[in-house]
């Protein structure tokens, strides 16, 4: 009897699976680094069950995979990286786990900008511009009805209702940044994650690294950046969330310069913080900046 209870039991959730359409326990997914993850969710939503690999307040740009990552990877259908060369270490781990999964490359078909001086040929933070993270939205979209057709209808209403709010927050940068005198929209940031932000908002960062926190500011670029705040009057300078302060803390001593609120660039903040969600990050970020810049 016991045998027999078992076997119907199975059998009810099998069939509730197939009448939903929902994967069994949800598919199985993985997303390289916190901010992906959060795009992840908003078009997922219950059908998918995910996995970050960098998480909140983490460096992707020198993450060191662990074993427990290449057995995540190992048993996910989709893998979500942006590319780009951000998750320098992404192939390693992809090759290392074996997985037949599919890897879907966020940034894939953005409008991408020249890197800089740590030798990179394109700058990854395709996300600091909101058209940009659309392009990403779709591509997540697409990716997941590939590997789970059946929630197509799921995938594109949810991708459908975020792209909206993310067209609202587009509209709330730009009115901020509109009320920031011209002449003082310049900022100077611990590395250099805000040149997609910059381009497509009107404001100028200059930062005394390159694209990766993996490259050491010169001392040429910094004391560069020291006279430039001096000429310049620069009133505010900003850390990020990833970044080791000491490089910004150096360069307000030696100008006077504030240090302002600090900014996300790479990864979210913790569920408690300013910037547990993507649009959250970008919120909390231009209300620091324009609040710095304005005064």
């Amino acid at each position: 009897m016991a045998l027999v209870r078992f076997l119907l039991a199975a059998i009810l959730l099998v069939a509730q699976a197939g009448a939903s359409g929902q994967p069994a326990g949800g598919l199985k997914a993985v997303a390289s680094f916190s901010i992906l993850a959060d795009f992840v969710r908003n078009v997922g939503g219950e059908r998918v069950e995910l996995v970050t690999l960098v998480g909140p307040d983490g460096d992707a740009h020198v993450y060191s995979p662990s074993p427990a990552d290449g057995q995540r990877v190992s048993e996910a259908k989709v893998v979500f990286v942006n590319g780009l060369g951000f998750e320098g270490w992404i192939g390693r781990l992809v090759k290392a786990s074996g997985t037949r999964a599919a890897i879907v490359e966020a940034a894939a078909g953005t409008s991408t900008l020249p890197g800089h001086a740590d030798g990179r040929r394109t700058d990854p933070h395709v996300w600091q511009s909101i058209a940009n993270a659309r392009i990403c939205v779709g591509n997540i979209r697409d990716g997941l009805i590939a590997a789970d057709p059946v929630g197509r209808a799921t995938y594109e209403a949810n991708a459908t209702a975020y792209l909206a709010k993310l067209d609202d927050l587009e509209r709330e940068v730009v009115r901020a940044v509109a009320r920031v005198p011209a002449d003082r929209r310049r900022v100077i940031t611990s590395h250099d994650a805000f040149g997609y932000f910059a381009n497509a908002y009107g404001l100028e960062f200059v930062a005394p690294q390159g694209v990766s926190t993996d490259a050491e500011a010169s001392a040429k670029d910094v004391a560069r950046i020291i006279q430039q705040v001096r000429k310049e009057r620069i009133g505010a300078v900003f850390v990020e969330n990833i970044s080791d302060p000491r490089l910004i803390r150096r360069i307000a001593a030696e100008t006077g310069a504030k240090i302002g609120e600090r900014l996300y660039s790479d990864a979210l903040s913790g569920p408690d913080g300013p910037a547990a969600t993507y649009i959250d990050m970008m919120r909390h970020n231009i209300r620091a900046l324009t609040t710095a810049l304005a005064s």
